[in-house]
This record gives structure tokens, C-alpha cells and sequence, in this order.
């Protein structure tokens, strides 16, 4: 019986592993886009972008990205939002919800801000507080997923292992 108990902790703790929780982090974000990329419109918009670490795709669905620690709830994920693999998924900052594809209903401050991405149960993820924006520059972490944030020029949804 101990045997058969030992396994279950065992899956419980692989799947606990394979989450966003686990494995998605704010990669690279820009505040100030006016000629680096545009969205599906034809339109330079503020853009953040999430990164996954796991050898898996992962939801996203119901999962929340706020520049709000008072209001951590502030933009979710539609149900269908996955990350693939070792990817990226970029999320436009426009403040522009009826346009298709993934737009916030609000905007990165050039100014400087903190952005937060919270798990369905709004319980803080992974965060960043970002300085003022310098004009057509990223704040991306260098090495992709745990490095330090810096400025380079943006990777737009691919790595941002630049060498130093």
C-alpha cells in the first residue's frame, strides 16, 4: 500500500512541474514601439512577451497579466491561450480589447511601471518592475527565462540570448 502511495506523490509532483506556474515567465516587454513591430493592424503597439521553459504547450486560459498590484485581475487570458513549447506567446499592451488576437485593456507606462502575471486564482506568478522606457529598446531577460532584465534591441517572440 506505502508502494502505491509513493507513486501517486510521484505523478502529483510531475504534474505540479508541467504548469505555468512552473515554467512561464515575463520575458521582454516594450513600453515605447513606434517603428520596431507592428500587430496584426498594421499598428506600433506596446508588447509584452511570456516565455516557457517546459519541454510542453501550456494554457494559459484564465490566467491574468495586470501593470496593477491593486488590480491583479486586470486583463485574462482567453480560454484557448497556449504557449507552446520552449516559445513565446506576445501579448499587445494596447489598450485595445475589439481587435482580434491577444490585446489588453491597458497600456505599458513609458514612464516606468510593474507589470505582474497571476495564475486563475490571482496569486502573483512572476513580476518585473521596469524603468522608463528608452525609444525602441526592449527590457528582456538575458539569459531567457531566469536572467537578469537589461536593455537590448527587442527579439520580438525569439530568444533573447544575445551575447553581452
Amino acid at each position: 500500500m506505502s508502494v502505491l502511495l509513493i507513486s501517486v506523490l510521484t505523478v502529483t509532483a510531475c504534474e505540479k512541474q508541467n504548469t505555468p506556474e512552473a515554467n512561464v515567465v515575463i520575458n521582454e516587454l516594450m513600453a515605447v514601439n513606434s517603428t520596431t513591430v507592428t500587430d496584426q493592424n498594421g499598428e506600433y503597439d506596446d508588447w509584452i512577451e511570456l516565455c516557457n521553459s517546459s519541454s510542453l504547450e501550456l494554457d494559459l486560459s484564465g490566467y491574468y497579466i495586470s501593470d496593477s498590484r491593486s488590480r491583479l485581475a486586470r486583463w485574462k487570458f482567453p480560454a484557448g491561450t497556449k504557449i507552446p513549447a520552449k516559445g513565446y506567446l506576445v501579448i499587445w499592451a494596447d489598450a485595445d480589447t475589439l481587435q482580434s488576437g491577444l490585446h489588453t485593456n491597458f497600456k505599458l507606462s513609458a514612464d516606468g511601471e510593474k507589470l505582474y502575471f497571476s495564475n486563475r486564482e490571482v496569486l502573483i506568478i512572476d513580476k518585473v518592475e521596469y524603468p522608463s522606457q528608452t525609444q525602441e529598446l526592449a527590457y528582456a531577460r538575458n539569459p531567457d527565462w531566469s536572467g537578469s532584465f537589461r536593455w537590448q534591441a527587442p527579439t520580438f517572440g525569439l530568444t533573447n540570448n544575445l551575447k553581452k
